[in-house]
């Protein structure tokens, strides 16, 4: 039986919380979308963590309708920057999201619709990528495919696979209670959905729900964001093992995300190596496949940049693999766990 009883949407306190270290190009956007919905938060928490840039300037503009609250001191990571906030946070609802991202004008209206239902504990929004260069059309590309096909999928067996940090909404009394900050992986919000299944909580997916997201604008910011969530993947499925030896749909969801991703990776970049004709004829059926995603993506998306997203995607698949097999190798076989978090270079968009 549920402890929560239904509630309508307008009697929910809603309340977003934002980390906030050096956002000076993108603070202020994140802020306004924050600001400007259609069913207004209740309260709007950044937490300062002790920023070199302009960003308290920025942030000090709209003191009168945020709460802004500094870190004692830099905590050098976004969750620990999220722990402080928490704290302050006094929303039956906390919906959590990023510096760098501009949640769309019915955002909250359209999550909070999930928690009509006394089951659901979490909801994960839909992420899309704010246009930029042949990189961002490459995630966004990746974005149409996980959310309309992917992410569905798995809402609809309960095995969601990742709350996103930055289109993330949780009953507040939930999270305070089971979703501690271990700090002990580099990608948190894997680690708080890995959480919620092993104590049985349903998730729901809102692709109505929208957030904009500054994805990586140079290969350099694009390769150690990868990084960071192969990594952290590997952590979080070495972390909740336990889980996967539990729950046969995530055995099977995880079995076909790491298992199978490691042996084709592995494939990928070793074909060519032994036989590069084999492996140009091999690559005609996927780049025919690829577009026909690539049209899909582009009507869904109302973008015909997108048609040719498979011809730059190439080069993609080959440095994601070698940075999959990369971080399986460090993660699991060496054990030399990364901490460190790499935050990407903002551009003005």
């Amino acid at each position: 039986m549920s402890e929560h009883k239904p509630q309508k949407p307008t009697e929910l306190r809603i309340s977003i919380l934002i980390p906030c270290y050096n956002e000076e190009l993108t603070i202020e956007r994140c802020v306004l979308s924050c600001l400007n919905q259609t069913r207004k938060p209740d309260q709007i928490v950044v937490v300062n963590d002790c920023s070199k840039d302009g960003s308290a300037e920025i942030l000090e503009r709209y003191t009168d309708r945020i709460t802004v609250v500094k870190t004692p001191r830099n905590t050098g990571n976004k969750s620990s920057a999220q722990e402080y906030g928490l704290g302050f946070i006094t929303g039956e609802i906390v919906i959590m999201t990023d510096g760098d991202t501009v949640i769309d004008p019915n955002f909250v209206n359209e999550i909070i619709k999930d928690f009509n239902n006394p089951e659901i504990v979490a909801s994960s929004g839909a992420v899309r990528s704010m246009k930029y260069n042949w990189l961002t059309r490459c995630r966004a590309f990746e974005y149409v495919v996980s959310n309309n096909i992917h992410k569905l999928s798995q809402s609809y067996l309960n095995t969601m696979l990742v709350i996103p940090g930055a289109a993330g909404a949780f009953r507040t009394d939930i999270f305070r209670k089971y979703l501690t900050f271990d700090h002990d992986t580099i990608t948190e919000d894997l680690d708080f959905t890995y959480k919620l299944h092993r104590n049985n909580m349903k998730i729901a997916y809102n692709r109505n729900a929208i957030v904009w997201t500054q994805d990586p604008a140079n290969l350099y910011s694009y390769i150690n964001q990868m990084r960071r969530w192969f990594g952290g993947g590997w952590q979080n499925l070495i972390k909740h093992r336990g889980m996967v030896l539990e729950k046969p749909w995530s055995a099977l969801e995880l079995s076909l995300l790491y298992i199978e991703g490691l042996l084709f990776s592995i494939l990928l970049l070793a074909l060519p190596i032994i036989d590069l004709h084999l492996s140009l004829i091999l690559l005609v059926p996927w780049i025919g496949i690829a577009f026909l995603f690539a049209i899909y993506a582009a009507i869904k998306e109302k973008r015909p940049d997108l048609l040719l997203t498979p011809v730059y995607y190439i080069v993609l698949m080959y440095i994601n693999s070698y940075i999959f097999v990369e971080q399986f190798f460090k993660e699991v076989i060496l054990g030399k766990k990364t901490l460190t978090w790499f935050k990407p270079e903002r551009v003005r968009i």
